[in-house]
């Protein structure tokens, strides 16, 4: 699968993208296979009074070469920000902007380390499984924890740059994601993909510190994180399968502690945090609903539809439920019991108040979720120190 991803991705690395809003015009530039990207509105390109910009930018602004390919940083730079209000989409300046040099400035957003929630989503659970590992009486390994912290980060990077890459077509097409590095132009895809291939080694770094255990099964989740971007084209049910990608720590951070696998605690750890990803991605995916029926992609928010509130609802239940089946099996004290109440209060809020048809309201809510991580982490280790 990873051959096929990796082989498929290859296939695209000289291939133009046009969208409504933005077009990569390529030029031979000297040698066959070297272009210049310029991601600029197309109405740039055709006004009568602009007809010069182009050459002008060409001649006068230093081209260098870039990853085997010859890109102005200044003309990408200058496009970028010239799209950010094209069509409505905008884009708020973060700290990658103001304190990043400006050529890690593509790769740190191709890794979303300006939105740290997906990392938040991906650490929690295996959090909850290394302090559920933890011996009674005792706070959870902080070594590990620091190790799993690493690499969420490294691991979250490299699952959006995978999807990045593979979905460039379809970000072009869709207001939240057209801005992003690989469909903008910022970066082409044969720099995302030396920049994946540079975080999985460090992530393969951080594996080969645990025990053997986890190391077969760290690395059996990589299947799972190369094909969950394509999940989309095929199933309504992507979450779902999301939900079996980023809880995969579930299982590994007890593994990592233990040496192997304790079913009756990680288990129902693991299918409660599949079940809370339904809820909480469900909830994301309603920001793009109405651009996903235009491109084709399909998603949880369209197939509940105006049942959607039911639906999470049954999730929810099913996660605390599971959630107090893992308790039950590792014995913890009642601590760990009270946390669960707030964290089913902080759910239902969640569900309670989402207004689906707002994407602002929908994205606040999705963030929420690492409050949710936070609560249960903390009954954990309650429940496990005062045992």
């Amino acid at each position: 699968m990873a051959f096929f991803v990796l082989s498929r991705v290859s296939r695209r690395l000289l291939k133009p993208s046009v969208s409504a809003t933005t077009t990569r015009f390529s030029f031979s530039v000297f040698q066959p296979q070297q272009h210049i990207y310029f991601p600029i509105p197309v109405t740039h390109y055709i006004n009568p009074l602009c007809k010069h910009t182009l050459w002008n930018n060409h001649n006068h602004q230093a081209n260098r070469l870039v990853g085997g390919m010859w890109s102005s940083s200044l003309v990408l730079e200058r496009g970028r920000k010239e799209t950010r209000d094209f069509g409505g989409v905008k884009e708020e300046d973060s700290w990658i902007d103001l304190y990043l040099p400006e050529r890690a400035r593509g790769y740190a957003k191709l890794a979303r380390f300006d939105k740290p929630i997906g990392t938040w989503l991906l650490a929690w659970p295996c959090m909850w499984s290394i302090a559920l590992a933890a011996d009674p009486g005792s706070l959870p390994s902080f070594k590990m924890m620091g190790l799993f912290g690493c690499g969420a980060i490294l691991l979250r990077g490299a699952g959006c740059t995978i999807n990045d890459l593979l979905d460039q077509d379809i970000d072009t097409k869709v207001d939240r994601t057209r801005l992003r590095p690989i469909a903008s132009g910022l970066l082409t895809p044969f720099q995302g993909l030396k920049f994946l291939v540079l975080q999985l080694l460090l992530g393969l770094g951080i594996l080969l510190q645990l025990n053997n255990y986890s190391r077969v099964l760290g690395a059996s989740s990589l299947f799972l994180v190369f094909s969950y971007p394509l999940m989309k084209r095929f199933t309504f049910w992507p979450q779902a399968f999301l939900g079996l990608t980023i809880n995969w720590g579930a299982l590994l951070g007890w593994a990592a502690v233990k040496g192997s696998v304790e079913t009756a605690v990680v288990l129902p750890l693991y299918l409660s945090g599949i079940c809370w990803t339904l809820v909480y991605d469900t909830i994301y995916a309603h920001q793009d609903k109405d651009d996903d029926v235009k491109v084709g992609v399909k998603s949880t928010a369209l197939r509940f539809g105006e049942n959607t509130k039911l639906w999470l609802t049954g999730f929810g239940t099913a996660s605390m439920g599971l959630l107090v089946l893992s308790g039950l099996s590792a014995d913890l004290g009642w601590q760990y019991y009270a946390s669960l109440v707030a964290a089913l209060g902080q759910l239902g809020w969640q569900i309670g108040t989402a207004d689906l048809s707002s994407g602002a309201d929908c994205s606040r809510k999705f963030v929420s979720n690492k409050w949710f991580g936070a609560i249960i982490f903390s009954g954990v280790v309650l429940g496990r120190t005062f045992q």
